[in-house]
């Protein structure tokens, strides 16, 4: 059946795809690098620019026939299990004229996921700042891209196992957020701390002005991230608007008095960081949850990961540079599984999901499943990349480097001159 193309559709997702793409760049570039000292915020920026090239080739080449293509599956090949199939390499068959069910062109939708496949894999560099070598970090993203980030996609969007088990991840609660948390975590322990770390001591930022306007900038492409993931203008999209913004709200007020009761000040950092946990929160539940779910999740998020950030962190002595995991990695494990309590037909429509809220434990011991699914998979192919990559290149950097910055040292710059 052929579809009719939508301008209002095709004109919001072309607006969605280009927020998200600021999610990356300049958004998480300048809150890692505020976050960093002066000597390694270049570093932070190279990493944030290779995973928006390096994803975006490798998507177009293969990535997206792997997540969305359909020929492995039907044939029953074996490997269906893991891909969806070669049948749209390089976007083969896929025209100017191809036009998906919500009517918008094929490719605004390539496009779209295409951004999802590079903030995922920059997410993760928050736990390795300032101590990672350029060349190892470049051929780890590039295997996870292909290895971890692919056939997750597939799982939970294309079609794989974990779609047809009933899980809900509107815009990549576990996709995104706990696959990247978990390989943060994984890279924080294997690689070691900084040399100058002291546990429970945090590294000052260099410039908190530039953790603000990344902050900032994720909060408004995440509007294209969640909003734009029902793939059509819309009042699904309207509500994924609302319950984003809320949560965010939410979670940004509650870090502030956490924050103001245990350290006697409410900080600039902390607001941030907040809002961020609740942005991370609200993505796998935003197209099926409604104000009390926003609310709830907002500030369940920042409890936890405020908990995760100050307490547990300091207790386990493992350095997240930035806290990739306490915030991406329990934030994203956070909202899948509150998906499957605050989930309401209210917004997911008449015969749609609900959660155990409202009478269906089902849709809870779904999230929950899936979300450990995301957690063992993606940790032991990070183990086995890590080991890998180490082997080929190795991944951390040189005492001396990581003593002088990255900054000059791998990239000939410097920030300030």
């Amino acid at each position: 059946m052929e579809h009719m193309l939508d301008s209002g559709n095709t004109a919001w997702m072309i607006v969605a795809t280009m927020l998200v793409l600021l999610m990356t760049i300049p958004g998480l570039a300048l809150f890692y690098g505020g976050l960093v000292r002066q000597k390694n915020v270049l570093s932070i920026i190279m990493q944030c620019l290779l995973c928006v090239g390096a994803a975006s080739l490798l998507w177009v080449a293969f990535g997206y026939s792997w997540v969305f293509g359909t020929d492995f599956m039907e044939s029953g090949h074996p490997l269906g299990f893991l891909i969806g199939g070669f049948d749209k390499v390089m976007l083969e068959g896929i025209t100017i004229n191809t036009v998906t069910a919500t009517g918008i062109p094929e490719i605004i939708f390539v496009l779209f996921q295409c951004m999802f496949a590079v903030i995922t894999p920059a997410l993760i560099l928050g736990a390795f700042a300032e101590r990672i070598k350029f060349s190892g970090y470049l051929l780890f993203t590039v295997l996870w891209i292909i290895l971890v980030y692919l056939p997750t996609a597939h799982w939970v969007w294309g079609g794989g196992f974990l779609q047809q088990m009933g899980a809900i991840d509107f815009a990549g609660g576990t996709v995104v957020h706990v696959n990247a948390g978990i390989s943060a975590l994984v890279m924080a322990i294997m690689l070691g701390k900084r040399e100058d770390y002291k546990i429970g001591t945090p590294i000052t930022p260099h410039n908190i002005p530039y953790v603000f306007m990344g902050a900032a900038f994720l909060w408004l492409g995440w509007f294209g991230f969640n909003a734009g993931s029902g793939l059509a203008a819309d009042g699904l999209a309207a509500n994924a608007f609302l319950v984003t913004h809320l949560s965010t709200c939410a979670a940004a007020m509650t870090w502030m008095l956490i924050d103001w009761i245990h350290n006697k000040k409410p900080t600039t950092v902390g607001v941030c960081t907040g809002a961020v946990a609740g942005l991370v929160a609200i993505t796998p539940a935003a197209g099926t949850v409604g104000v009390l779910g926003a609310f709830c999740i907002g500030i369940i998020s920042s409890l936890v990961c405020f908990a995760m950030v100050a307490i547990v962190k300091a207790k386990l002595k493992y350095d997240d540079s930035l806290d990739a995991f306490g915030v991406h990695g329990i934030g994203g494990i956070i909202g899948s599984i509150l998906t499957g309590v605050f989930a309401t037909q209210a917004v997911s429509g008449e015969g749609g999901v609900q959660g155990a809220l409202y009478g269906d434990w089902h849709q809870l011991w779904v999230q929950i499943i899936t979300t450990l699914v995301s957690i063992v998979f993606s940790g032991v192919m990070t183990f086995i990349l890590f080991k890998v990559v180490n082997a080929l290149v190795g991944i951390r950097a040189d005492h001396r480097v990581e003593e002088e910055g990255l900054d000059i040292y791998e990239h000939g710059e410097s920030a300030y001159n």
